[in-house]
């Protein structure tokens, strides 16, 4: 069975988030983002865990291998389920901060971004100026991650079903850039549907303002998961 869509809390405060996962009678998997971990810190998480739902922090660290080591050391000391770093930090911070996290939290999940979803070919080679085009830049870091130990990356569904056959069928996909019609992107430019991204091949996907900004998130989420299982 696929694993339940993970819904990106995309709020400001823990009281709109509070309000919002009020709507729901069953147990999640929320993404807690930079804006509401800075302004809400640690706690948030204990509050959320204990309403039973299962947490991706979504810091996307990247550093100086010794500060993610020790941030990854501090965040594994909060139960959440899965976090990040950029993959565009390197071999040596990715080993070192699974490494860290896993020491605290060994059932926890440590993925890393390679490209983000609002980035198109275009844009990366204007901006990064690499030699690599788009999928190919998403793969040598997907690569990069699975050498130093990660369980997975964040990628486009686009690029699911080639990171599982060019790496392994059991490195996980977490995939953003969600949307009911593909022709609703916001700010992501690399976005299917959640039937697409499941024939796509990715293991997670998360999905934010289509659920978040819906005024019913309750049935839209549902129609995300009845669409994402397949149903």
């Amino acid at each position: 069975m696929a694993a339940k869509p993970i819904i990106a809390l995309d709020f400001s405060t823990y009281e709109e988030a509070k309000t919002f996962l009020a709507g729901f009678d069953e147990k999640l998997y929320v993404k807690i983002g930079m804006e509401l971990y800075m302004q809400s810190g640690p706690a948030i998480i204990d509050v959320i865990k204990a309403y039973g739902h299962d947490v991706f922090l979504d810091l996307k660290l990247h550093d100086i291998p010794t500060t993610v080591e020790r941030t990854m050391s501090v965040l594994g000391k909060l139960n959440v389920d899965m976090v990040n770093v950029h993959a565009a930090g390197g071999f040596d911070m990715m080993q070192r901060a699974a490494a860290a996290f896993r020491k605290e939290n060994a059932a926890g999940k440590i993925i890393a971004v390679t490209q983000l979803t609002s980035k198109d070919e275009q844009t990366m080679q204007q901006e990064q100026q690499t030699p690599l085009s788009l999928t190919d830049s998403v793969l040598h870091y997907a690569k990069l991650a699975y050498k130093a130990g990660l369980d997975g990356v964040v990628s486009s569904p686009l690029e699911s079903r080639m990171i599982h056959n060019e790496i392994s069928p059991d490195f996980l996909t977490v995939t953003p850039g969600i949307r009911f019609s593909e022709n609703n992107s916001d700010d992501q430019v690399r976005v299917v549907t959640p039937e697409k991204a499941k024939m796509l091949g990715s293991d997670y996907i998360v999905v934010g303002r289509p659920i978040t900004q819906s005024d019913q998130p309750l049935l839209a989420y549902r129609e995300i998961k009845r669409l994402w299982e397949g149903e």
